[in-house]
C-alpha cells in the first residue's frame, strides 16, 4: 500500500506529472486509487427494474436458498414485490430473482386470461396454454410428473430479443414456501410446467439456451429489421 505522504504528493502532482509506485503492489493500489477520480460511483443496485441480460455473472450463478428465519420479513418482501413489478411491467408469464439481480431461489409465475386473445387460437390450444394466477415460491423444488416432452418457440427476458424451440417435460409439480413461509404444491401441465421449467433453470444458473435446438434460434425481428433496412432497435427498458 503506498504511504500516506505518498498519496498526498501523487494528488498534488496528478494534473502534471505521473506518480509511479516502486512495486507491483504499489502501482495497483495507486492504480485503484486515481481511477476513482473520474469513476462514477455505481447507483443501480439490484434488486433492479429491469431484466439482467445474458452475459451477467448472476445468470449463472447457483442461486442461494433464502434463509428460514428473513422468509416473511421485509427484505424478501420487497424482492418478491419487485419481481412482481417487473413481471407486470414487462407483460411476461414468469420471472426468478436471479432476473433482477437477486441471486436467491425466488420464483415467481402469471399467466393473465387476457394473453389468449393476443394468440391465435391454435397456437393457444397447441401448445396447451391456460390462465395461472400470480404465484410465487420461495426455494422451491420440482419434481417431473409426466416425462413426455413437448418442444415450442421459448424466449427470455433475459435474452432480449431472441426465440428457439426448446423441449420441456409435460407435467410437474412445485414444492415450496410461500411470502408467509407456509408449505404449498402446485402441480402444472403444458404451458404452465414450461414456464415453471425456465424459471427454476434460472435458480441453477441455467438459460433455455443451454437446452435449445440450436438451428432454430432466431431473432424475433428479423422480418422487421429487413423492411425496414435494419433500423430496428430491441429495447431493454420499458
Amino acid at each position: 500500500m503506498l504511504l500516506k505522504h505518498q498519496i498526498k504528493l501523487c494528488k498534488s502532482i496528478l494534473v502534471n506529472r505521473r506518480c509511479l509506485g516502486t512495486s507491483p503492489a504499489s502501482r495497483q493500489s495507486f492504480r485503484k486509487w486515481y481511477q476513482q477520480l473520474w469513476t462514477t460511483e455505481r447507483t443501480n443496485l439490484p434488486p433492479y427494474n429491469h431484466f439482467t441480460q445474458i452475459g451477467d455473472p448472476v445468470l449463472r450463478q447457483q442461486a442461494a436458498l433464502v434463509p428460514q428465519e428473513h422468509i416473511g420479513g421485509p427484505e424478501i418482501e420487497a424482492i418478491v414485490e419487485q419481481m412482481v413489478k417487473v413481471l407486470r411491467k414487462f407483460d411476461c408469464v414468469g420471472i426468478a430473482a436471479p432476473q433482477i439481480g437477486v441471486s436467491l431461489r425466488i420464483i415467481a409465475m402469471e399467466f393473465k386470461g387476457g394473453i389468449r386473445k393476443t394468440l391465435p387460437e391454435t397456437v393457444y390450444q397447441s401448445r396447451q396454454m391456460s390462465e395461472l394466477p400470480l404465484t410465487v415460491f420461495i426455494n422451491p423444488v420440482l419434481t417431473v410428473t409426466n416425462y413426455t416432452k413437448l418442444k415450442h418457440p421459448e424466449g427470455c427476458m433475459s435474452v432480449r430479443g431472441f426465440s428457439a424451440e426448446v423441449e420441456r417435460f409435460e407435467g410437474v409439480k412445485l414444492t415450496g414456501l410461500n411470502q408467509s413461509g407456509a408449505q404449498g404444491e402446485l402441480e402444472l401441465s403444458g404451458w404452465n410446467a414450461r414456464i415453471a421449467q425456465h424459471e427454476m433453470d434460472h435458480l441453477d444458473g441455467k438459460l433455455y439456451t443451454d437446452h435449445m435446438d440450436r438451428s432454430t434460434f432466431a431473432c424475433t425481428c428479423w422480418e422487421a429489421v429487413n423492411t425496414k433496412s435494419g433500423r430496428v432497435e430491441i429495447p431493454f427498458y420499458k
